[in-house]
């Protein structure tokens, strides 16, 4: 390893390392614009200019230097500063003095560095350049006349969002950065551009003059519109959210965030339920809490209790999903169910439904099979992870499923499930790649296990894993990629049917066929609403979504953002949400209407604090133990075929996810989701030129 010397401290680097990394390691800051840790190295802004002996007596480019034994390096010299002041001169050039009112005012990486190698005059008269506004979709606005032409934005683009459509054209002050064709970024991660970008030419289109970053108080968090769970910071000013950014976690999301995760934060504010109604001569009217929790309570005792059932949906907490079992159970019925798209999900089994590889894990693997998943749309950033490995070659991938883009190479295996019993068997070319590896990944998506035929699915995919080697002692290349926030923690406190007690098609079958009379909904929009029937509805929720729309009673809770709740992600990291705004008008959290509703039955839980929820929860899993807050328990496989029965369905693996930008009651209510979906799904072109969504 090179030992070389940076402003006198002795530095030993690894061989290939370059000046700046050798410097990041002892705490020494290099300036930068271009240099990105997890980007290609470009070598365009030369503001990271040091001054290196031995070597040609000009000062040197940091980002681009490797190290070498012997060499010194001084940041700090007068000749690196003065280089330094130079090219920060010929930045500024072109910049227009817009600081006021450019929205990276106070979080600007090129503001800063003016302070310190910036002049208080300048030496150029000529008329500043100007170059147009380019149209990258309803979510980036632009400034390119403050572009410095870092292209930060290009290599995310190309190299992680693995969608090539950005890139330069022209030479010298003619030089841009555009989409070429002048077409909307179709990434699902195009936001972290503006996070990348360190000037104000690329910024939030729906946050565009909302607040400046001073105003804000900020939270740390984690998003619940898809199971990966990544890490998110939540900025509100009041009790508004004004807009969300990523959190650094090297096991989840890296420092990158999806679209919807990012922008969807204005549904917070449109059709929200913001007090309780009652349903009178068929019309919902307004009602006090007292009034609602009477009219519920008094439905579920004069039910039978065979004839009452719950469902929670894809965004409930585990909190409110563990005090709803117990009040179920007090009650006496059996019927609930957290799987309300149906998937078949072995709740005794956690290695049966969980990311067990681990979404880091993903590097480590060596080959990837995908069956009955899209993981471009469901899981943007675990598709992102997917990406990063495949670049690191060596990562044969195969798809079985819906032929789609999923930003690198696969081998398409068709979409006929049959397939899969051909892969299982050792008769298909696929096997021979996966056997062949060390570690091979199968991944099974909701498109393949809510199907009727889904335990049959599910029985194959795991015999397939078993076969080709991918379940061992020191790897489980055995993985459930979940769309549900919910769902992982709804299977962990056990809110499935009990002992006779009915899923979520046999509730939905009881409640239109009458055998089934009062329905619990905790925030469950995606079943059929048709299908309750005469059914006495219940609903408990933050947005006036389909739930809603059904309910005989609406009980307004809380959203992500408003309450400090307990999640599980895909691969069963237990995390918290952290209160940043609170609830709307009189809505609640949603565990203290449930413990409210018992006391209304006379069926008081004995949980009368979050921290009593808390160690109920942990009573019930170890996963929520205190101190598992962010790690992952493993589950122990076990190499049986359970719920493998049936026969193979012939019909195709189609996504769960039919349009990305509108997944869920936040979504659905988000007006900036809303202009994605007529761009991204819709095709209207002209919808895509809206730079704001403030309602």
């Amino acid at each position: 390893m090179p030992k070389l010397t940076i402003d006198g401290i002795e530095v030993e680097a690894e061989a290939g390392m370059t000046v700046m990394q050798a410097a990041d390691l002892v705490g020494i800051e290099i300036p930068r614009f271009c240099y990105h840790e997890r980007l290609s190295i470009a070598g365009n802004c030369r503001m990271c200019l040091v001054e290196v002996k031995p070597g040609p007596p000009k000062p040197q480019a940091a980002c681009a230097l490797p190290v070498a034994e012997g060499m010194q390096v001084w940041t700090q010299s007068d000749l690196a500063r003065k280089a330094r002041k130079g090219v920060m001169e010929f930045l500024l050039i072109n910049h227009p003095l817009d600081c006021p009112i450019c929205d990276q005012g106070g979080e600007c990486d090129l503001q800063d560095q003016a302070m310190v190698f910036g002049s208080d005059r300048s030496r150029y008269r000529e008329v500043k350049r100007s170059v147009t506004e380019k149209h990258l979709g309803p979510l980036v606005k632009t400034a390119m006349t403050r572009c410095i032409h870092c292209t930060r934005c290009v290599r995310f683009i190309r190299e992680v969002a693995g969608v090539p459509e950005l890139g330069m054209i022209g030479r010298g002050e003619h030089a841009e950065i555009t989409s070429y064709v002048e077409q909307a970024l179709t990434s699902e991660l195009s936001g972290n551009i503006v996070d990348l970008c360190p000037v104000g030419a690329l910024t939030s289109a729906p946050y565009a003059f909302h607040a400046r970053p001073w105003e804000l108080h900020k939270v740390e968090s984690i998003d619940v519109l898809d199971a990966v769970g990544s890490a998110i910071r939540v900025d509100a000013r009041g009790n508004a959210v004004m807009r969300v950014l990523p959190r650094l976690n090297e096991d989840i999301n890296e420092e990158w965030l999806a679209d919807k995760s990012r922008h969807a934060i204005d549904g917070l504010r449109y059709q929200r339920l913001d007090r309780p109604y009652v349903r009178e001569n068929g019309t919902l009217r307004p009602a006090s809490w007292e009034e609602a929790l009477a009219t519920v309570a008094g439905r579920l005792l004069s039910a039978d209790p065979d004839r009452v059932a719950a469902l929670a949906g894809d965004l409930a907490d585990a909190e409110a999903m563990v005090l709803l079992k117990d009040l179920m159970d007090a009650l006496g019925s059996p019927h609930r169910d957290c799987r309300q798209d149906g998937a078949v999900l072995d709740p005794h089994d956690r290695a049966s439904w969980l990311f067990n590889p681990t979404i880091a894990g993903i590097e480590d693997a060596d080959a990837l099979l995908i069956i009955g998943a899209d993981p471009r749309r469901e899981a943007p950033i675990l598709n992102a992870r997917i990406r990063k490995r495949y670049a690191m070659g060596g990562f044969p991938i195969g798809v079985l499923g819906p032929a789609t883009d999923l930003t690198y190479p696969v081998e398409d295996l068709g979409n006929d499930p049959h397939t899969l019993r051909a892969l299982s068997s050792g008769s298909h070319a696929f096997w021979r790649v996966l056997t062949e590896a060390e570690r091979p990944l199968v991944l099974v998506g909701m498109g393949a296990l809510t199907r009727d035929d889904g335990a049959a699915v599910m029985g194959y995919a795991r015999r397939l894993a078993e076969t080709v080697g991918a379940i061992g002692d020191d790897w489980t290349g055995f993985g459930v990629l979940h769309t549900a926030a919910a769902r992982v923690g709804g299977l962990e406190v056990g809110f499935v049917p009990g002992p006779g007690g009915r899923d979520t098609a046999g509730i939905l079958e009881g409640a239109g066929s009458g055998a089934v009379e009062v329905v619990y909904l905790l925030g469950a929009d995606e079943i059929d609403m048709d299908a309750l029937g005469e059914a006495f509805v219940i609903y408990q929720g933050h947005h006036g979504d389909a739930g809603a729309n059904r309910a005989d009673v609406i009980l307004p809770g809380a959203a992500y953002t408003e309450k400090t709740a307990t999640y599980v992600n895909t691969e069963g990291r237990m995390q918290r949400t952290w209160l940043t705004v609170h609830p709307p008008g009189e809505a609640r959290e949603d565990w203290k209407i449930i413990r409210a509703l018992s006391s209304a039955l006379e069926k008081p839980l004995a949980q009368g604090t979050l921290e009593a929820v808390r160690a109920r929860l942990a009573a019930i899993s170890p996963i929520f133990a205190p101190g598992n807050e962010g790690r992952v328990v493993p589950a122990e496989y076990r190499a049986t075929h359970r719920g493998f029965s049936g026969r193979l369905d012939g019909a195709p693996f189609v996504s769960p996810v039919s349009n990305y930008y509108q997944t869920d009651p936040i979504s659905r209510a988000s007006r900036t989701m809303a202009a994605c979906t007529d761009v991204y799904i819709n095709g209207k072109t002209g919808a895509g030129k809206r730079t704001g969504t403030d309602g």
